[in-house]
């Protein structure tokens, strides 16, 4: 049986999540929606992770089986005939049979965007702050992550998990020449709302509310109500997973 991969770009401004959802328009259903037409069964989509409301991405994956004997060119056609405008398949391909898109990930990239101007066109795409921050404090704290490995303080309470340790491959701070700061970071996984709790409290550390002692303390509390609001989720998008 035919194992097809996707590689996924979504607007996720209008969608309540990746997940397929009992009350909300999830970006899961609108493909498994769309499969379903084209092969005139019911597919199971599997996606490499579960994306929050609002989120967006440039390079989710996401797998499925099936009996069809149609051609991943063919899938890739009719999927973006078929989709929704804030959904598009950038890629097709067929891979094999022990393929998951969520079991085999090593690896999940993420970016956030804080603009720190007014903008029209990029106010979906953004946290617009118009704050001065001290971009090497936030750095530091980055490098407090990179060496961190329990996040349990920065994870949705509500989270139902084993444990809360992530092996954080990349975490990074860059300012562009507009002002606009970007945070990048790769890890093999990623807590519910880790990495907005990450952005909110790393905020605060730029704006001077919390010191880099402060934010190691709030990792070794693991305790959630100790870190920073958690960043509106229209600044983060899933950039890439690594197989």
């Amino acid at each position: 049986m035919p194992n097809i991969k996707l590689t996924i770009e979504y607007d996720g401004t209008d969608f309540a999540g990746w997940q397929r959802q009992k009350n909300g328009r999830s970006v899961q259903e609108e493909i498994e929606r769309a499969l379903a037409q084209i092969t005139q069964k019911s597919v199971t989509l599997v996606g490499a992770g579960r994306t929050d409301a609002g989120v967006h991405a440039r390079g989710q994956t996401a797998n499925f089986k099936t009996d069809s004997q149609l051609s991943p060119l063919d899938y890739f056609r009719a999927l973006n005939g078929l989709l929704p405008d804030d959904i598009a398949v950038t890629e097709a391909v067929e891979v094999g049979d022990d393929f998951s898109a969520r079991y085999s990930a090593v690896s999940r990239a993420y970016k956030y965007t804080i603009l720190r101007r007014p903008s029209a066109l990029m106010r979906r795409y953004s946290w617009q702050l118009s704050y001065d921050f001290n971009i090497n404090l936030m750095r530091e704290a980055a490098s407090v992550i990179r060496s961190t490995s329990d996040f349990q303080a920065f994870c949705k309470v509500e989270a139902e998990v084993d444990h809360y340790r992530c092996r954080i491959d990349e975490a990074e701070w860059h300012e562009e020449e507009d002002g606009t700061l970007i945070l990048s970071i790769r890890a093999n996984r990623f807590l519910h709302g880790m990495v907005r709790a990450l952005v909110g409290t790393m905020v605060d550390v730029g704006r001077g509310y919390t010191t880099i002692g402060d934010f190691c303390w709030i990792i070794e509390s693991k305790d959630r109500r100790h870190a920073g609001q958690a960043a509106p989720p229209q600044g983060l998008c899933l950039i890439s997973v690594h197989y």
